[in-house]
């Protein structure tokens, strides 16, 4: 055996350990400390171990560091967090709008299939009942006018959404289906409460021997796709005159039809101040006759060339309509107090109940309710309502076609 410093290299090693030194203890100490720790920790979470489960992540010291880091990452980055956010709201939000949209078209074809099958079985009585009777008759012509308020009184139900009161307590759902808010301007649930909007009596006692309803045209120029140049009967005004004509010989109404031009300056086409020169001249009429209930402003809208807004109704190419409301508030200058309208929520029940009736009866028929941040003139009678039928890509007839739903959804709110 070789010696070092005088002493037995095979004693000195087992001396070493037996006696044991500074470092050894150290290792010791720290070893018992440490299986005393792994026990205290099994003691506590038992079930974590048994189940496999990460244990890391139930230390006190990695959940603090977790939580921090969590903290620290949407502290210096909200904009990335905020956009995280957004794009999983966007995400759902398309997901949501997908499954109703094939429920919707579900029902659609479910709905539409059994109105097919009503309607045929109608037609066929119709047509066996008009055979017997008109046997032995001579058959007379009907005028187009007539037909018309015929046609709508055989109109059901067949609405496409849900308009239970239930559901139209909801004001997401409410805004969604029926209001349009201009950039401009803003609206609240107290605003529009549909129960309150459709509780309000907008009925009127119908006379015919005095002016009820005063129609006009704030923009009379307004023309369409087909109007032929310098014919007024294929403006807007045409248009007008045959809802005139509808309201008086199929609903009883007597109508006062407004056809001056108030965006007209000089022999040139000037809507700066329509508004204006229209609530000055219709102010006088309403003052020489108080038997008006009702003031429509009847437009049409302007929509990209590219954009048709038509559907089919009682078997014909029927322009599509709007409702226009004004709040008179705005959101750069809120209310307008010199753009004063004690009807607003009149006016909001007026249309709204149109709307509603149109939900019902033709629901392609309507686009929604814009609100606007502005007055329009809505301020003359409770029951005022701005219209916008079709668009300068409509036909003219198209537009007049619009007229007998429009006429019968007005008659259906002014009559209960």
């Amino acid at each position: 055996m070789n010696e070092r410093n005088g002493h037995n290299s095979e004693i000195f090693i087992i001396g070493y350990l037996e006696r044991g030194d500074s470092v050894t203890r150290t290792r010791k100490t720290i070893c018992t400390l440490m299986c005393l720790a792994f026990f205290a920790v099994l003691a506590v979470m038992p079930g974590s171990f048994i189940m496999q489960k990460n244990v890391y992540r139930q230390l006190p010291l990695f959940r603090f560091l977790e939580r921090k880091a969590a903290r620290d990452f949407q502290r210096k980055d909200p904009d990335t967090y905020a956009k995280i956010v957004e794009n999983h709201t966007e995400y759902l939000g398309a997901m949501v709008e997908k499954e109703n949209e094939e429920v919707r078209k579900e029902q659609e074809k479910v709905e539409g299939q059994a109105h097919k099958e009503a309607a045929d079985k109608q037609k066929k009585d119709s047509e066996k009942e008009t055979e017997k009777s008109q046997r032995n008759k001579p058959v007379t012509a009907t005028p187009e006018v007539t037909q018309a308020v015929l046609v709508s009184n055989n109109i059901q139900p067949a609405p496409r959404i849900d308009l239970s009161p239930q559901t139209l307590a909801d004001y997401n759902y409410l805004m969604n289906q029926f209001f349009i808010v201009d950039s401009q301007t803003t609206t609240n649930a107290d605003q529009l409460n549909a129960a309150e909007l459709l509780g309000e009596d907008l009925t009127i006692q119908k006379d015919a021997a005095k002016p009820q309803i005063l129609l006009y045209h704030t923009h009379s120029q307004e023309a369409f796709a087909d109007s032929r140049e310098g014919e007024v009967e294929d403006t807007i005004i045409g248009v007008g005159n045959y809802l005139t004509e509808l309201l008086t010989k199929n609903y009883g109404y007597q109508v006062i039809h407004v056809t001056e031009a108030f965006d007209m300056e000089s022999g040139e086409l000037d809507r700066s101040a329509a508004y204006d020169y229209a609530g000055t001249y219709l102010e006088t009429i309403l003052e020489e006759n108080p038997s008006i209930e009702v003031v429509i402003d009847l437009h049409r809208d302007g929509v990209p060339e590219n954009r048709h807004l038509v559907t089919e109704i009682n078997g014909k190419s029927t322009a599509q309509i709007m409702f226009y409301n004004g709040l008179s508030y705005t959101i750069a200058r809120g209310s307008l107090d010199y753009l004063p309208n004690p009807y607003i929520q009149d006016n909001l029940a007026f249309s709204f109940q149109m709307e509603y009736q149109a939900a019902q009866y033709y629901p392609d028929f309507y686009r929604g309710i814009y609100l606007a941040g502005y007055r329009y003139n809505l301020h003359l009678r409770p029951r005022s309502v701005l219209v916008e039928a079709g668009a300068q890509t409509n036909t003219v007839q198209e537009v007049k076609n619009a007229m007998e739903p429009f006429a019968d959804i007005l008659n259906r709110v002014l009559q209960n």
